[in-house]
Parts: C-alpha cells; structure tokens; sequence
C-alpha cells in the first residue's frame, strides 16, 4: 500500500466496516472541500483574467491615448517652430527694410548738408564780395561838410 493510505482490520467477512466508512466519509469531506477550495480557486483565476482584460484594454487605450498626444504633441511643436521661423523672418525682413530705410534717409541728410554746406561757402564768398564792395563804397563816401549851428540859431535871417 502507498503511504498514507489508511489500513484496515481484517475481520470475519472483510475489512472493519467502521473504519472503511469513517475512511470513507473523510475522503468524501477531504473531496468536498477540495472541491470547494478548486471551485474558489476557479473563480478567483476567472476574475483574475477579468481583471487582467480589463487592464489590458485600459492599457491599450491608455497606450492610443499617449500616442495621440504625442503626435498632437509633435505636431504642436512643429507648427510652433514654422510659426516661430515664420515671425523670425518677418522680423528680419522688417529690420532690413528700417535699416535700408534709415541709410536712404541719412544718404538724404548728408547730401542735404553737402548742398547747403557748399551753397553756404557760396553764398559767404558772395557775401564777403559785396562786404568788401560795400566797405569800398563807404571808404568813397564823403559826407558833406555841416553848416556851422550858430545861423541856426538867429531866428530871422
């Protein structure tokens, strides 16, 4: 017999009835309640499995969820990056048109001053000419002689 196998009297006509139904009633029990604990342990496996479905698909959706907002997220970050480069150009564009705008106006001012400063030496040699042509003029000027005051005074003459 195996080990742990129960044995039995030998009596008259068989084994001891007693202890064969006493044997038999706790494997009966020891089956029951294996059964029981395979029965649970079956519905735990069967909710573990449920549970585990569930989590994946909440995974799936989470994993679809992270790669949608990841493109958007890509996506985000190149039209800034257009838009950006966009604007940078733009700025670009408008400093080169302000700079190229303020060189014309200072070539303007400085031809300006050019033509005035020259216009100036022009107009203080005129000048001088006709200083000197005046002073000329007042050197000839002769101031006629004044009479005395005194036949000014006498009241009838």
């Amino acid at each position: 017999m195996e080990p742990g196998t129960p044995k039995f009297r030998l009596m008259k006509n068989g084994y001891d009835r007693f202890a064969v139904d006493n044997a038999v009633d706790r494997y009966v029990q020891e089956i029951d309640s294996l059964k029981k604990q395979l029965d649970l342990t079956s519905r735990q496996i069967q909710s573990a499995n449920e549970q585990l479905a569930v989590i994946r698909q909440r995974y799936q959706t989470l994993v679809s969820e992270l790669t949608v907002k990841e493109k958007a997220a890509d996506d985000i970050a190149r039209l800034a990056l257009k838009e950006a480069n966009t604007i940078i150009e733009t700025a670009q564009n408008n400093a080169d048109a302000i700079v190229s705008e303020a060189l014309t106006t200072a070539r303007i001012i400085l031809n300006d001053l050019s033509r005035i400063a020259s216009e100036a030496t022009e107009m203080k040699g005129d000048m001088q000419e006709q200083l000197s042509s005046l002073m000329g003029m007042l050197d000839q000027f002769e101031i006629p002689p004044v009479p005395k005051s005194e036949w000014l005074n006498h009241e009838k003459l």
